[in-house]
Parts: C-alpha cells; structure tokens; sequence
C-alpha cells in the first residue's frame, strides 16, 4: 500500500481500461518491439486515446539511465548512447545510473522545429569554439513514447521528422554547418479524428500499425467504462491497489516477451504466404510485409513462445495492413474486412 501511496500524480491502470483491443494490442506490441514503427491511432473524439497512451507509459518498468545526462543514454547499449557518454565511457571514466520511469513526452500542437529537434547555440559556438546544445523534446523522448495527438494537423514537415527518427533512432541537427546527433528510438504514437482530415498516404503508410477506435455502443459497456472511471476519480489510490496485480501481471509479460524476442523465428512458408497477401492487395513497397513479420514475432513472444503460428499472424495483419491500401471511393467493403478476406483466403 505504500508504494501506491507514494504516486504523486495517480495515473488510470492500463488495466482498467474497458474495451478498445485494437488499441491496446497495438500499444502493447510496439513496446515491445519499437521497431515495428509506431502506431496511428484514429477515432472518435471522447474515446480514451490520451488516456490508454499514458496508462501504457506508466505501465513500463523503469530504465537504468546514465545521470545527468540530457538523452538518457542507457549505460551499455551503443545505439543509445550519446556521444558525450561514448566519450566518458572510452575514456574509461566512472559513469553513475540511476533508474527513471520510461519518458512519456507529450507533443503541443503547435510545436516549432527548434522545440522538437533541438537548437544549437551558434553565437557561443562561434565565440568560444563550445557546441551548446539545447535538447527538443526528441532527445527527451528518447527509449520512451512520443504521443503526438492531432498528427493530422501537423505540417507535414515535423510529420516526417518524427519518423524519420523514430525510423532511424536518430536526430541531427545542423545550423550553420555545425552539426549534432544524438539517439533518439522511442515509439511514435500518433492520433487524429479522421473527421478532421486524413495523414498524406505517404505519411500514413510510414507508421507501422494503425488501430482504428469507435465509440461504444453497447449501453451494458458504456456504464461499466462510466462506473470504472467514477471509481477512479473518487478514489484513484484504491483503484490502483485493485489493479496492482493485473498491472504487474501484464508488465511480466512486456518485460519477458521483450527478453525471448530476438530468439523468436517464423517458417519460411509463413513468410511467403504474408508476402502473398501483400501481394494479392497490391501494397506499394516492402514495408508492410516487414511489419506483419515483427508484430508476428512481437505476439508471439507477448504469448510466451518462440516460434511464429499463422494464429499470430491472424492477430496482427489487419493492424499492419489496414492504412497501406489504395483507397476505393466506390468499395463498399472497408480495408479491414478486405485484408481478413485474402489473409482467409491465403492461410486457410
């Protein structure tokens, strides 16, 4: 009980949250291999996007992270080192830890370039030969979560820096020809209303899933969404001590699945046969058949097993493939049903 009590900002459990699978298996996934490339999460207003993002980054483990260091550089790990601790490091210098909960940064709507990618103090570079750096919200956001809500309303400019590096998992920033790069792998979760407009395709088929949320319309589920947030509100210390043991169960299982995931294989003939279906929707490039590839993994391992069955491929493929076909105006099918008709039609 003390350790709930010692949450200064309670946080809803990702636990506790009714309904909305897509979403959360999406969520789930990417955690567990950022790799996957993000999730774009489009649906209703009021339907608990914000709340699933942040219930999932408070969810996490908490990660070793070098002290005082601007990027939170992991202590080992090359690709997510900053250049200044590479240095500590090579230089056989003593580095101290110290563990903090997994970043959740939080993209304002009208974000510059400058606030998301960091600047460089040129007059004091120039001066006294010193590159200042002042770090943006991608070098916080780094080995944690960028939420960017209305990703539909951003220019498309900042849109395609943010994956850009959250497909490399690395910033540059340049001014005047000085230069600075720092890591930057964290998992992109972007959301909109597609009442407000949709992603550019070219955008859209760069994030990895796309989880697609409608509000319930089920009057039995709407109560129980209803009565668990009161219960929250009026108490949330109590209603996480009620969730404690789910939440800690379903954090075993990230942390496990995220340990035998580089020891999960798929069979060739599984691998042919997700390519056929990428074939047979006629998807533009090899993104998607990479995709369906790790999320198979990533649910495999997210079930505690090492080898890829066509069952998690079943659970992932509309997710991987829903945003990536050409849109018919006159199809009166929706994309998710025709890639469950030729997956269907593939596997079985």
């Amino acid at each position: 009980m003390s350790i709930i009590k010692d949450i200064t900002r309670p946080i809803f459990p990702f636990t506790a949250i009714v309904g909305q699978e897509e979403m959360k298996l999406a969520l789930i996934l990417n955690v567990i291999d950022p790799k996957i490339g993000g999730v774009m999460i489009m649906g209703d207003r009021g339907t608990g996007k914000s709340t699933t993002i942040r219930a999932i980054a408070d969810l996490l483990p908490e990660i070793e992270v070098v002290e005082d260091d601007i990027f939170n550089s992991h202590v080992s790990d090359y690709d997510l080192i900053s250049d200044s601790v590479k240095q500590k490091l090579e230089q056989g210098q003593d580095i101290s830890t110290t563990w903090i909960k997994v970043p959740m940064v939080d993209l304002p709507l009208g974000a510059t370039e400058d606030r998301v990618c960091g600047t460089i103090d040129i007059e004091k570079a120039l001066t006294e030969g010193i590159k200042t750096f002042e770090p943006g919200l991608l070098a916080k956001a780094n080995r944690g979560i960028l939420y960017v809500d209305e990703v539909n309303l951003l220019d498309d400019h900042l849109v395609d820096i943010f994956l850009d590096s959250a497909a490399s998992g690395w910033n540059t920033v340049e001014r005047e020809g000085i230069s600075i790069r720092h890591p930057a792998r964290f998992v992109l979760v972007g959301s909109g209303n597609p009442e407000e407009g949709e992603l550019r395709p070219q955008l859209l088929d760069r994030f990895g899933m796309h989880a697609e949320i409608r509000t319930v319309r089920e009057p039995s589920l709407r109560v129980q969404i209803v009565e668990q947030r009161n219960r929250f509100d009026s108490d949330p210390y109590l209603c996480l001590q009620q969730f404690q043991n789910q939440q800690e169960k379903l954090r075993n299982n990230i942390v496990r699945a995220q340990r035998i995931l580089s020891g999960v294989t798929i069979d060739y003939d599984l691998r042919v046969k997700i390519s056929a279906v990428c074939g047979e929707l006629d998807v533009d490039g090899l993104r998607g058949d990479i995709v369906i590839n790790r999320a198979a993994k990533a649910f495999a391992a997210y079930n505690n097993r090492e080898k890829v069955e066509v069952n998690d491929i079943k659970q992932v493929i509309v997710l991987c493939l829903r945003h990536r076909l050409r849109k018919d105006p006159l199809d009166t099918v929706d994309s998710g049903s025709r890639v469950e008709q030729v997956f269907n039609s593939t596997f079985l």
